[in-house]
């Protein structure tokens, strides 16, 4: 029995090795690995002959246990399977074990009602839609949550085994907000399943708090001769303090009160969002509930998952942080013009020599450009203009995905010239103008921060199409009415070089521009 079974596992890593197609494994590799597995499983340090991983090789070839494993050698020394898709665990079940495991599924089905095998449940379930499809040569009528492109599950076995041993690991990991991979030490403690994505819970130092590292972000594991620091904490009564898998160990749970629609009443009473979930509260155009848990980021995408249906009542930051993000969203559709849209916009100025397009810029952009020209005027002092072409700030301001575009579809290949901030624009400072000098075109980007502050421009839409001369633009400003052009903050306003213009500035304490260049 003890040799089957050490068989078996030595099946089982080889078929792993073969699988991973990011490293070759010679021979050596394959017996290193069989022995460092009987090690883990058995607790006794067996060295595997060469002679013996070739039998199991050959067998694994073979019809002996039904594997007809595809396993091929290449460049004379690396074994792998030829068929990248190949497992033996994938293997059909034999008609004889498919009557054992009838019989074990049929007596597990008896202690359903049992709570000590309540988490037995699904495992039943997936064991009889898995027999019946069998039987039946049908498709399974039960279909579980998965994911099958999902990254790092293959560290879920291995892992698994370093916590039951409670051995500590070196992993090397990257985080989506850090460039580069960061190797450390680390002890885990328990692997945990969140919206069909698995952690590894642990720490890295003794007296650093618990941390949960995501499977999909994990790049390599390698044993640790170092100590494993035990774990001194419920995990259980831990994780029960909030949604998903970020807590902060030093936040208190707060009493979470939100309205639900009508229309959702039913999923989220059904299905609630956290076990401390009750209804306070019926109304006719809905319910409102509350939750005892922490504000984190996984209860905030919860919430913004219902969209419309669900509103925050309280706490006051958390209806805050809620809003603020679906302005964003809003802002972030508003944001996206089409180009059938900026084609219409090029014809328009082509025709009339200006025109306005607003929510080209979203608020972050403007405030981070906004805050960046704030510490060049703290720097420079307090001055009329100056030049930003050779900034950083130019290349932020061509990055955006709709001056691209906007650039794109001008005729006769503009390029970006010259970037010019102006802190003040006011009508003194601005006459009525016209300039035939040059054939470009100004972008010019309204930068204030309140939405009711507007910046105004005097324009006389077609007279770009011909020169005027100095008796001419006073007899027309006099007896003409002059179109108004109102820049919202994060919009635009394209004119050309020629049509005739006059700033009229806005009522306000800061109504700076930015002006880019296109000849």
């Amino acid at each position: 029995m003890a040799s089957n079974k050490n068989a078996l596992i030595r099946y089982k890593t080889i078929d792993k090795c073969l699988q991973n197609r990011y490293r070759k494994c010679t021979l050596n590799d394959l017996i290193d690995a069989c022995s460092d597995a009987l090690y883990e499983y058995e607790g006794k340090q067996t060295n595997v002959s060469k002679r013996t991983i070739q039998l199991d090789i050959q067998t694994m070839r073979s019809d002996k246990l039904g594997y007809n494993a595809p396993i091929i050698v290449v460049d004379k020394k690396y074994y792998t399977y030829e068929d990248p898709k190949y497992s033996i665990m994938n293997l059909p079940i034999s008609s004889q074990d498919l009557e054992k495991l009838s019989e074990t599924v049929s007596f597990l089905s008896q202690f359903k009602g049992f709570s000590h095998f309540n988490q037995l449940q699904e495992v039943i379930q997936k064991l009889e839609d898995h027999i019946y499809a069998e039987q039946t040569k049908n498709q399974p009528v039960i279909d579980f949550e998965k994911n099958e492109n999902l990254k790092g599950i293959h560290f879920l076995d291995e892992l698994h085994k370093y916590i039951i041993n409670k051995k500590a690991i070196r992993i090397t990991y990257q985080s989506f907000k850090t460039r580069n991979p960061n190797t450390f030490d680390f002890s885990p403690y328990l692997l945990k399943e969140f919206r069909n994505r698995w952690f590894v819970i642990g720490r890295r130092k003794v007296n650093r708090p618990l941390e949960n590292l995501a499977l999909d972000r994990i790049i390599n594991i390698q044993k640790n001769d170092n100590s494993f620091i035990p774990n001194n904490i419920d995990l259980e009564a831990y994780y029960k303090v909030a949604i998903g898998v970020t807590i902060n160990p030093n936040l208190k749970t707060q009493k979470i009160q939100l309205f639900v629609s009508h229309k959702f009443a039913p999923y989220i009473e059904t299905k609630p969002l956290h076990f401390s979930q009750k209804t306070i509260e019926r109304k006719h155009f809905g319910i409102i509930i509350q939750l005892d848990v922490q504000h984190n980021f996984e209860l905030e995408k919860d919430i913004l998952a219902f969209g419309e249906e669900v509103r925050v009542i309280s706490p006051p930051e958390l209806k805050r942080k809620i809003y603020n993000r679906l302005k964003k969203a809003v802002e972030f559709y508003d944001t996206d013009i089409q180009l059938n849209k900026i084609a219409d916009f090029i014809n328009k100025l082509a025709y009339k020599g200006c025109v306005v397009i607003n929510y080209i810029f979203s608020r972050r952009e403007i405030k981070k450009i906004a805050n960046y020209i704030n510490q060049l005027i703290r720097k420079n002092g307090s001055i009329e203009a100056f030049d930003l072409t050779a900034d950083q700030i130019s290349y932020n301001l061509s990055e955006n995905q709709n001056i691209q575009k906007i650039i794109e579809k001008l005729p006769g290949n503009k390029q970006i010239k010259q970037v010019m901030f102006y802190p003040n624009a006011t009508e003194s400072t601005h006459k009525w103008h016209q300039n035939f000098n040059d054939d470009s075109i100004a972008i010019r980007i309204f930068l204030s921060g309140k939405n009711e502050e507007k910046i105004r421009y005097k324009v006389y839409l077609g007279s770009h199409h011909k020169a005027l001369k100095k008796q001419t633009i006073d007899e027309t400003t006099e007896i003409s009415k002059a179109e108004n052009c109102i820049i919202k903050n994060g919009g635009i306003m394209m004119i050309n070089s020629k049509l005739l213009q006059k700033n009229m500035g806005i009522e306000s304490k800061r109504n700076a521009y930015i002006e880019i260049l296109l000849a």
